[in-house]
């Protein structure tokens, strides 16, 4: 019998364990899993090597990487990695109290400018605050540990823009804290946060009620990372996204069941306070799936972060829902 083999790439989240640990397959197919410790270094190595058939891209890398020519990859509406990102603007309290301060400020942002957060971070506030990115001094750099700069993906920002690039071992949480910027987006939380220096805060005091009220009246959860395969592997075997798809689809499915069996035992699995306190809450408020795939459930969120990556220079045109995704998924 023919037993294809695909190599599949994603940080080890709850809802691919049941596909990396086997107990969901794909029929026929012969599966190795990998992941790494930090999930950029999957993408870098999908980009570079080609190490994957089937990978989490971040959406911002994927759609650089479209827009550029770069036609290797398609997606598929497997979404991996969300989260609300109000929550991922800090500020220096003495430079920074609300929104409308960030105009004509300097702003460091992790890894590249319009990493997957600050695409979320900067629409959302161009959208209910009337922040033009433009207006602001930008810094690209890493914070905690040295960054490499990333270069495997086209660096674009919109002509009149300042953006600078930080020195390899400068530290931007370091420089928030000692007001050497003013303000910071970062999808990772700077030690001078998690160290709670009174230095330094969120831009929003209570970034979660803020999130919430936003999701209640846009219906969006913001999408960070897309599951993307060959496009080869896709145009050979025609029925190959379908059957990746499903297969994620399983195994998000099977983690959800966890929670939901947990709950009588109140997660005595996970070692967190108040856990399914927080469980009931978010049930509120994704009352059938809190982590759907597919572009229909999507489709908000995708339009939002296509539009925010043409109004902030990403791409050069505004790419259409329905081009982004693999023949037979694009109306799932």
């Amino acid at each position: 019998m023919f037993e294809r083999k695909l190599t599949i790439g994603t940080h080890a989240y709850d809802q691919v364990r049941a596909l990396a640990d086997g107990s969901i397959t794909i029929p026929k197919t012969t599966i190795r899993y990998e992941t790494a410790p930090v999930v950029t270094e999957i993408f870098e190595r999908l980009l570079v090597d080609e190490a994957f058939d089937v990978a989490e891209l971040g959406f911002t890398y994927y759609l650089r990487a479209l827009d550029s020519e770069d036609q290797r990859f398609i997606a598929l509406p497997v979404f991996p990695a969300r989260l609300f990102r109000h929550s991922a603007v800090y500020v220096n309290r003495s430079k920074v109290s609300g929104p409308g301060d960030l105009a004509g400020k300097r702003i460091g942002e992790l890894a590249v400018y319009g990493h997957d957060a600050g695409i979320w971070a900067k629409g959302v506030l161009a959208d209910e605050h009337g922040f033009e990115p433009s207006s602001a001094h930008w810094l690209v750099g890493g914070l905690d540990f040295p960054m490499k700069p990333v270069t495997y993906v086209p660096r674009r920002h919109p002509p009149g823009t300042r953006v600078d690039y930080a020195g390899e071992h400068d530290d931007l949480g370091d420089m928030l804290e000692k007001g050497e910027i003013d303000a910071l987006i970062s999808a990772d939380v700077p030690r001078c946060i998690l160290k709670g220096s009174p230095e330094v805060g969120t831009l929003f005091s209570d970034p979660e009620a803020v999130e919430r009220d936003y999701h209640r009246r846009t219906g969006i959860l913001p999408i960070m990372h897309v599951v993307v395969m060959r496009r080869d592997r896709a145009r050979a075997e025609p029925e190959l996204p379908m059957a990746v798809f499903d297969a994620f689809t399983a195994s998000k499915k099977k983690a959800m069941q966890s929670f939901r069996a947990g709950r009588q035992f109140n997660h005595m699995d996970i070692m967190l306070p108040w856990l399914s306190s927080h469980y009931d809450r978010v049930r509120a408020e994704f009352p059938d799936d809190w982590w759907p795939y597919g572009v229909a459930a999507n489709r908000a969120a995708i339009e939002a972060v296509l539009r925010y990556h043409h109004e902030q220079g990403i791409t050069s045109r505004r790419l259409a829902v329905d081009e982004i995704f693999a023949n037979g998924l694009e109306g799932r």
